[in-house]
């Protein structure tokens, strides 16, 4: 059945202006880094962008997996750029960013999934300045114990890896296991203590709030305390489309049940992704 695209209602009418930055967009390119905020076609890249900041995207471009909501590219990667941790690192303290979230494309071709790049990366900015607080948003990793010990002692402050939906819709998830998902944040905390973990839902699937409040718990009994809740919206006609356009009163209803619960910060709002306003959760501990 094709994706039918709904009008947006009031409360989602963001004007988007992709092309906001010129002189990011050329630093970017100039730097050979990518973001995604363009990759995925972020809706909040205007407002990031204007106040310079953004989320790298590193390991390339290309997906292994192909998720049907999302908008990164789906195929065959190519080689690992050897020179990106540094170029990342360069471009972290051209912006002079305090708090850096660096995420992939899920990267099932190499065999520790790319975690030794993560570390390169972290290693780059932490050597440009010790008190930049690093963040990574990571793929499964299939489970690999020997990848996430890596990730986990990265010296990454915040390691999330998220959800996106409840069990029941995980048809949108190609590739990925929601138990497994909960296994490796479990992991990532049992390995670091010190570290804090985060995830990261989309409501519009046509998940119920009974099941958001089961994940919400399943979260919290794997030691999560950070979550965010953001609006699904399709990328394009050949994305997953949208079921509901949630109501902003839902997102804020969820939020507080989820701190009565006993998460330490959760940003919830039609426009929230997972690294938007990323330097409030650490505020928060």
């Amino acid at each position: 059945m094709p994706n039918i695209i709904k009008p947006k209602p009031e409360w989602l009418r963001k004007k988007i202006n992709y092309s906001v930055n010129q002189e990011l967009e050329s630093l970017f390119r100039d730097a050979q880094v990518k973001t995604v905020c363009q990759e995925a076609m972020c809706p909040n890249i205007s407002e990031c962008f204007s106040q310079k900041q953004a989320t790298f995207l590193i390991l390339g471009n290309i997906c292994t997996r192909a998720c049907s909501f999302c908008a990164v590219g789906k195929g065959k990667p190519m080689a690992l750029d050897l020179n990106e941790p540094q170029n990342v690192a360069q471009t972290v303290k051209q912006l002079g960013l305090r708090h850096v979230v660096i995420t992939s494309s899920t990267r099932d071709d190499l065999g520790d999934g790319g975690a030794e790049h993560f570390c390169k990366t972290v290693d780059a900015i932490k050597a440009t300045d010790s008190s930049i607080v690093v963040e990574l948003l990571i793929p499964d990793m299939r489970e690999n114990k020997d990848a996430l010990q890596l990730i986990a002692m990265s010296g990454a402050q915040i390691i999330g890896h998220n959800l996106e939906t409840v069990p029941r819709l995980y048809h949108v998830r190609k590739g990925a296991e929601y138990q497994r998902s909960l296994r490796v944040l479990k992991m990532l905390s049992s390995l670091n203590p010190s570290i804090a973990t985060k995830s990261g839902i989309m409501l519009g699937f046509g998940e119920k709030d009974e099941e958001v409040k089961a994940l919400m718990q399943d979260l919290l009994d794997v030691g999560c305390k950070y979550l965010s809740i953001g609006q699904y919206l399709s990328p394009s006609i050949h994305h997953t489309s949208v079921v509901e356009f949630v109501k902003p009163e839902r997102f804020e209803d969820l939020k507080n049940l989820g701190m009565e619960m006993g998460f330490s910060y959760i940003k919830s709002s039609p426009y929230t992704r997972s690294s938007y306003m990323a330097n409030e959760y650490l505020e928060q501990r």
